[in-house]
């Protein structure tokens, strides 16, 4: 049985191979934005990345957090997809490590990178300082399209991650 969609903060995690964006819901999902870009922890046994978002999850009452993931067009997996795979998996041990309930969800987020570099084009963003904030706003896009999707159907979006 599919698990209802209700109030609550729904953060979304774009992972890179250098980065990681953050975006964030208001408790009501109305309106996803950007909240911060962190460096990715490249040793996965200290990844104080997956710390920080931990810690703010416990901070802001996250509900579930959405964890972007990178299908090629023709919706197949690959190396990126894996990635993703694997850091919703290790996020999930660390919320559970901690005792905290947030649930973690894979969504597709094919053409969110695109669809980012162009919002950030349109409102003015050189191209110089899109790498400052393309994260972020690709984190906004696929979050705002989850939580809309949840809303409207009363079902958490995407692919549950499990222990």
């Amino acid at each position: 049985m599919p698990e209802a969609f209700e109030r609550g903060v729904r953060m979304g995690v774009d992972v890179g191979q250098v980065r990681v964006g953050i975006a964030l819901t208001d408790p009501d999902c109305v309106l996803a934005t950007p909240h911060q870009t962190l460096t990715r922890d490249p040793n996965p046994r200290k990844a104080f990345d997956v710390k920080i978002i931990t810690r703010l999850c416990e901070e802001r009452d996250v509900r579930t957090v959405y964890v972007g993931l990178p299908r090629s067009l023709d919706g197949g997996e690959n190396r990126s997809t894996e990635m993703a795979r694997d850091y919703a998996a290790s996020l999930l041990r660390r919320l559970g490590s901690r005792g905290c309930t947030t649930s973690v969800r894979l969504v597709d987020e094919r053409l969110s990178t695109v669809t980012a570099h162009q919002s950030l084009l349109d409102s003015g963003v050189s191209r110089r300082h899109h790498m400052d904030r393309v994260d972020q706003a690709a984190a906004v896009t696929f979050l705002q399209t989850a939580v809309d999707h949840g809303v409207r159907s009363g079902t958490e979006p995407g692919e549950q991650v499990h222990g």
